[in-house]
């Protein structure tokens, strides 16, 4: 995988003038100050640079006094590893003080000593194209390891060689796989064979910082690539083994398709439906706007005119790569040559929850994620035999907030080369989001709800507040489902012919 190369300038893109300000700042008070890492690169690549992060002599307490009076806010939630945020108008600041974070053999989190030097700081960063700084406010590069020239090549090589990077913090390892989905860059085959090697490493990271660089890897702009240095290299063994396990699938006797490849040709095929974002600096959004309730896309559930679903969205790329997940528990050979997978949804769904919960993922995001796994091969039965205005209501339904993301996610889930197949199904689902579209316009599917609600159960029955009338209200909303809408005369008389089979209306 060469990447192609990328015409890289003598000098970074113009300085932020916050940056200059607060470089000037540092000098009058005798301590240095560098911008740092990725917002250098950022700026060599003419991305914006959405988060400042800085490098000084000063330690927290010194950094502390030197902003003090100048920065509107400061949080020192990471003093113990020399970091201090900060922020001035709209620009969200950190600044660290020069350090080497070690990890001990069996350490989840870095022991951390700071240092004195630029040059050492920069020696223990990642990799070199995050390993470039310039000073404060003079604006001179500083480039000990050739980042600049990786920059431009796309390829990421470590610092300091990668079994030294690798064993002090192996997240960096995950970062490789991250920066191939967000830049398009290649991984030097010297740090590829070092992953390979140490790919066991990784098990002493914790999960919330490996749920956050794959969190970070599938917002990219291809995690599909990502993904496959995570599978190549062994670690996906170790942190989505069901995805890795994909890939070991072997069919030796060419009988269906590769679940593997047709899991990232799905993904990338959900990525390319999804909607862009009105402002290009979201290309960088955070996790939290992509959960089911923050991100915009969800707002649609059966509506006339459905929200798109905008990206880059979290939960519509895990589950386009995790819902086939299910196929080797449920591999069958038939006779006849065939092979089946049935209720691989299912198995899929329990399966999906149990990683993302592994991972730490929020409860919302979980929920989303599997329930899409679990209805994505709904739509088949529609494209095989067409259904009944109750299956289109319990589809919608069922969907609920998702259901933007369950059409994407089902058009996605087409790869067949056979066009005449593809244009099968392709024409059923236009017919079916037709078919939603008419039934909520004459009956609100977005907000199906029985003919008569609680109260009204409980004044018709004469009961209190219980199970009972949570009985009562689900046999109605069955009914709704199937027959659609009714009057509530009609509606009163299925509840009561109901009651009179409870052995409860026995008792009263």
């Amino acid at each position: 995988m060469n990447s192609p190369s990328i015409h890289v300038p003598a000098l970074p893109g113009d300085l932020p003038a916050v940056a200059l300000e607060l470089g000037t700042r540092f000098q009058e008070h005798g301590h240095e100050l560098s911008l740092v890492g990725g917002p250098v690169r950022d700026l060599f690549l003419g991305r914006p640079a959405l988060d400042l992060d800085f490098t000084t002599s000063a330690s927290p307490d010194q950094i502390l006094d030197v902003v003090k009076g100048w920065a509107e806010a400061t949080w020192d939630v990471g003093r113990d590893f020399g970091t201090i945020a900060l922020r001035r108008g709209d620009d969200q600041i950190e600044i660290t003080t020069y350090r080497a974070d070690v990890y001990d053999e069996d350490s989840r989190k870095p022991h951390v000593r700071f240092g004195t030097e630029l040059p050492a700081d920069l020696a223990r960063r990642d990799f070199t194209v995050n390993a470039m700084a310039v000073r404060l406010p003079s604006g001179e590069l500083v480039d000990p390891h050739g980042g600049r020239e990786d920059l431009s090549a796309g390829v990421l090589r470590t610092p300091s060689g990668p079994e030294i990077s690798f064993s002090d913090d192996p997240l960096r390892m995950m970062r490789a796989a991250r920066f191939v989905s967000q830049l398009g860059f290649d991984v030097a085959p010297e740090e590829w064979a070092a992953m390979e090697t140490m790919a066991s490493r990784i098990a002493i990271v914790s999960a919330e910082r490996v749920r956050d660089e794959l969190t970070k890897l599938m917002l990219g702009a291809d995690p599909a690539r990502g993904i496959e240095v995570l599978v190549s290299t062994g670690l996906a063994s170790l942190i989505l083994p069901e995805v890795a396990q994909l890939r070991l699938e072997v069919d030796e006797h060419h009988r269906h398709k590769d679940v593997y490849e047709h899991s990232l040709t799905v993904l990338r095929q959900a990525i390319g439906r999804e909607a862009a974002r009105s402002d290009d600096a979201a290309a960088e959004a955070s996790p939290a706007s992509a959960t089911p309730e923050a991100e915009a896309g969800d707002a649609s559930s059966g509506t006339e005119n459905p929200q798109p679903v905008v990206g880059p969205d979290l939960v519509l790329r895990w589950a386009a790569l995790l819902h086939d997940i299910g196929k080797p528990a449920t591999r069958r050979f038939e006779g006849g040559g065939s092979v089946t997978f049935r209720h691989h949804e299912a198995v899929g769904a329990k399966l999906a929850r149990k990683r993302l919960r592994a991972l730490r993922y929020d409860n919302d995001t979980v929920k989303a994620v599997a329930r899409l796994v679990e209805l994505h091969m709904r739509f088949y039965g529609y494209a095989d035999a067409g259904w009944s205005d109750s299956a289109v209501r319990r589809y919608v339904t069922d969907a609920g907030p998702l259901l933007s993301r369950l059409h994407l996610l089902t058009r996605s889930d087409v790869t067949t080369r056979n066009k005449r197949k593809a244009d099968r199904l392709d024409f059923a689902y236009d017919d079916l989001e037709q078919r939603i579209a008419d039934l909520t316009a004459k009956e609100e599917l977005d907000s199906i709800r029985p003919d008569l609600n609680g109260k009204e159960i409980m004044d018709e029955l004469g009961i209190a507040p219980g199970p009972l009338v949570g009985r009562a209200y689900s046999y109605l909303l069955e009914r709704r489902l199937d027959r659609g809408p009714v009057e509530r005369d009609a509606a009163v008389a299925e509840l009561r012919a109901w009651w009179a089979e409870q052995p409860e209306a026995q008792d009263n």
